[in-house]
Parts: structure tokens; C-alpha cells; sequence
């Protein structure tokens, strides 16, 4: 199922957001064919507590802007956040090590795996 213009807006400011405080191996995964319940994943890698808060901080303002709903948050830890927007969109920010040991990626291999390429900066020649 292809998300609306909307949806992809909201999941290109989360995506955005993410990349903004330097989280690395951002994936997007639509589960929208494969669970009756959820529909989108963000998952993001922060290197450390610190770094795991600036992203969900930048996350949260970026994907209110956008028109999300205020988050619920699940799990603060040193190593694992979660950022519940509703039910549609459901972001994962991990240190490597936490990624690794849950690898919801595995566990939902049947999604689809969406491409948000990291915008361009700089000039053209």
C-alpha cells in the first residue's frame, strides 16, 4: 500500500528530524501488509544516552510540526526509546547494541523497506 502525500510528509520529518542529530542507519519500514494493527516503523541508531535524547527531542518537535499527534513515550533507557504517534507511526531510536539484540528489522522482514534519500547539501556545478 502506498502512503499518502501526508504520511509521507510526516515519515520524511521524522526521517529528517533523525538524521538532523547525526542517528545513523535510519530505516522506515511499511507494515501497513503485513500487521492489521500497525502501520509505519522508524528505526534510528544513537550512539549513547545523550545523543539518543537529542533525537527523540528533534523527532518530537519535527514530527508535531508536521501534524502528528504529541507522542506517547515507552522504555526510556541508556539504550532504547520509543515514540508512539497514535497508531500510525511508531519510531525506535536504539544504541547499536540494543538494535542488534531486538533486530526488529528481522523480525519484520515481510515489510517493505522505504527509501528516504539523505538530502542533498551543497552546490551544483
Amino acid at each position: 500500500m502506498t502512503p499518502d502525500t501526508t504520511t509521507l510528509k510526516q515519515l520524511h520529518a521524522i526521517v529528517d528530524a533523525a538524521r538532523e542529530r547525526r542517528a545513523e542507519d535510519v530505516t522506515v519500514l511499511d507494515l501497513t501488509d503485513v500487521s492489521s494493527t500497525l502501520e509505519y516503523f522508524v528505526i534510528c541508531t544513537a550512539t549513547a544516552g545523550l545523543q539518543l535524547n537529542a533525537v527523540q527531542e528533534n523527532i518530537r518537535e519535527k514530527a508535531m510540526a508536521a501534524g502528528l499527534p504529541r507522542p506517547s513515550v515507552e522504555g526510556p533507557s541508556e539504550r532504547w526509546l520509543l515514540l508512539a504517534f497514535g497508531g500510525g507511526v511508531i519510531v525506535h531510536i536504539m544504541t547499536k547494541d540494543a538494535r542488534e539484540y531486538y533486530d526488529l528489522e528481522g523480525l519484520w522482514s515481510d515489510a517493505r523497506a522505504m527509501d528516504f534519500p539523505e538530502a542533498q547539501t551543497g552546490t551544483t556545478a
